[in-house]
């Protein structure tokens, strides 16, 4: 194992016992409002390719469907969820994902099969590194769920036009990556989870020299 796997791997297993008491909070508020189970597990795919299984507090209803993607207001979404989603809180067992060294904690979000086009040279430079729990397009499209709520047609918008931008953002990231732009987008990952009201799309895009 690299001694930056492994670095990532004991800082993510402390951060997993540090967040110990809100993940027990936010597990017994799920449990009393939609039952189990408590954590969601979906199909992703990850570096070359391999597929594992995402981790995140659940956020939806039991017997939602098969709709992979969730648009702001959608009625799938308990109160709770709502909450956790605002402040990026069910993200936090993919720490665990991290420790098993599936993900790294920064990286390219990993997709579902379904949206994953392996002879797009995008996908190729996405599928070369680690899938992250945060990475430039996720920060930069943070508000993704209010943008798909304005669409008539939400699956065709996000494949057709949102994917595309967030690979192009991904590869770009992957291309001029460096330790001083980790440590700022980890910082502005922090920043925008605890007030999400500083937001800002645009200048987050220039923070990281994308002109896309």
């Amino acid at each position: 194992m690299k001694a930056q796997d492994l670095v990532s791997r004991l800082a993510a297993g402390l951060l997993l016992i540090g967040s110990a008491p809100v993940l027990g909070i936010c597990a017994i508020c799920i449990f009393l409002e939609d039952g189990r189970p408590v954590l969601f597990r979906q199909l992703r795919i990850g570096r070359s390719g391999r597929s594992f299984q995402i981790l995140k507090l659940r956020t939806m209803r039991r017997a939602v469907g098969n709709r992979k993607i969730t648009a702001d207001g959608d009625s799938r979404i308990t109160k709770a969820g709502r909450l956790m989603r605002r402040y990026k809180i069910d993200e936090l067992p993919q720490l665990w994902n991290v420790i098993c060294g599936e993900m790294n904690f920064i990286g390219p979000r990993p997709e579902v099969p379904e949206f994953v086009d392996a002879s797009d040279g995008r996908w190729k430079t996405v599928l070369s590194v680690r899938p992250g729990i945060t990475d430039l397009a996720s920060l930069a499209f943070r508000n993704e769920e209010i943008l798909l709520s304005q669409q008539p047609d939400v699956e065709r918008f996000y494949r057709n036009w949102l994917l595309p931008k967030k690979l192009d953002m991904s590869a770009h990231y992957i291309r001029t990556r460096c330790f001083t732009a980790d440590v700022k987008l980890l910082a502005l990952t922090i920043q925008h989870s605890l007030v999400p009201q500083q937001y800002e799309p645009t200048r987050i895009a220039r923070q990281f020299r994308y002109r896309g």
